[in-house]
């Protein structure tokens, strides 16, 4: 097994090794055309967005500027939006839902290095898959760690850190991040807070 099959089995790695450097290379050249590309050519931006994701649903929008690893890794559904400064260190796959939303700065990381200073110091690295469900918000700043799995309709705050596995339904914050509460029937009819909806549509 060569240092990337290591890699995507979550084995200990190293990223120098077997053809690794040359595809990351490979695809920062492709995130550098989608950052510089002019926001009002939407389809080169669309084409441009599409040839660093490995799959992408319909409506998928990445606000530039975007950042990562490899992007073969990378699944997202439909209806995709992440906002400015999205960093996705996808050295194992990532796999993204329906209708999901990361506000600003959000970062997915896979990747991590062993804890013991001389492990880490021989360049072994790894990667874990992580999954985020449908209908999920990320709040700015939020930070995925690696092998993290989001349930759906999952609400994460502003600046979380989120450790462990989330549930179906809740919103959860902090660092680390935990569960706060889950989501009711009742929460459909407010936009923020207390703020209830004046209008009938949503």
């Amino acid at each position: 097994m060569n240092h990337k099959e290591r890699m995507l089995a979550g084995l200990p790695y190293k990223a120098w090794l077997d053809g690794l450097p040359e595809e990351q290379l490979a695809n920062r050249k492709r995130v550098y055309k989608f950052n510089h590309c002019p926001p009002d050519e939407l389809e080169k931006v669309e084409e441009y967005t599409r040839d660093i994701l490995g799959k992408a649903g319909k409506n998928v929008k990445i606000m530039a500027p975007f950042s990562c690893d490899y992007g073969r890794h990378i699944e997202v559904g439909d209806n995709f939006f992440a906002n400015f400064n999205c960093v996705i260190l996808d050295v194992a796959k990532v796999t993204i839902g329906n209708n999901a939303m990361f506000g600003p700065n959000v970062t997915v990381s896979t990747a991590g290095h062993p804890i013991h200073p001389d492990s880490r110091n021989t360049g072994y690295e790894y990667g874990i898959e992580i999954h985020i469900g449908d209908s999920v918000w990320l709040g700015a700043n939020v930070v995925v760690n690696p092998g993290v799995r989001i349930g759906n309709n999952v609400v994460v705050g502003s600046n979380s850190v989120v450790t462990k596995d989330l549930p179906d339904n809740v919103i959860a914050a902090g660092n680390p991040a935990r569960v706060l509460r889950e989501i009711t029937e009742e929460d459909r009819h407010y936009y923020f807070k207390n703020y209830r909806f004046d209008v009938d549509d949503y």
